[in-house]
């Protein structure tokens, strides 16, 4: 086992519970906005429309298609009108609200807590994250989470989106030291696992569902509490 000092966390589903903040978030606007009457039938139907609509989004964000300001603006209109809604009739309120809510909401990964306080006496901890300044400063702080590190880097600050190696490049100029002693722990193959390796970082894939991927991570793990065996 190689000896790390730099450990760069991402944050949105590897520490903090995307899916479920999202979905508790998703079903309390659907009832206080009464989005039945707006022409979306159940709440099942938002939820799907949402998913793959933000998911396609976000991939063309990730990739630099899109900048944050079409994500925020496109997001649920065309959310609104994959699920059949009324996609004018959207409250002006309501994609800000949908942020507020759902980066208020505290649900993280199990063990996630008692890892980070484990990590945290042997390592130096940092995250690594795609998502915007504002939205992962409160998720953080909403989770609890924001004591355990000393970095928090995302692509709004650096201008650089995982798995654009930069990204990694100007964590490790901000630490001053080099890819042998830092570690990427990550749930998304496309940028946590491929940006490290193009960084010449050494990875763990967070895998909890056990989905094949092609890349060859330098480890990989179901649990976050397995990441006391590596460390």
């Amino acid at each position: 086992m190689k000896t790390y000092q730099h450990l760069f966390f991402d944050l949105d589903h590897t520490l903090w519970d995307y899916d479920r903040n999202v979905t508790e978030s998703l079903s309390e606007l659907y009832q206080i906005y009464s989005l039945q009457d707006l022409g979306i039938p159940t709440f099942e139907k938002f939820f799907e429309s949402f998913h793959e609509v933000n998911f396609q989004l976000w991939d063309w964000y990730n990739v630099g298609k899109i900048d944050k300001h079409y994500l925020r603006k496109e997001r649920f209109p065309r959310i609104f009108e994959h699920a059949g809604g009324n996609y004018k009739a959207i409250p002006a309120e309501f994609e800000e609200d949908f942020m507020h809510r759902t980066s208020s909401k505290p649900h993280v990964f199990p063990y996630s807590k008692e890892i980070l306080t484990y990590l945290k006496e042997k390592y130096r901890i940092h995250v690594i994250t795609n998502g915007f300044n504002e939205s992962q400063a409160k998720k953080m702080k909403s989770a609890d989470l924001d004591g355990y590190f000393e970095l928090v880097i995302t692509s709004e600050t650096t201008g650089y989106k995982k798995p654009d190696p930069r990204i990694f490049h100007y964590t490790m100029d901000q630490l001053k030291t080099t890819p042998d002693v830092c570690l990427m722990i990550g749930d998304n193959p496309a940028s946590d696992i491929l940006g490290a390796q193009r960084a010449e970082i050494d990875q763990v894939f967070f895998n909890p569902e056990e989905k094949t991927i092609e890349l060859t991570p330098t480890y990989e793990i179901r649990h976050l509490k397995e990441l006391e065996s590596l460390l």
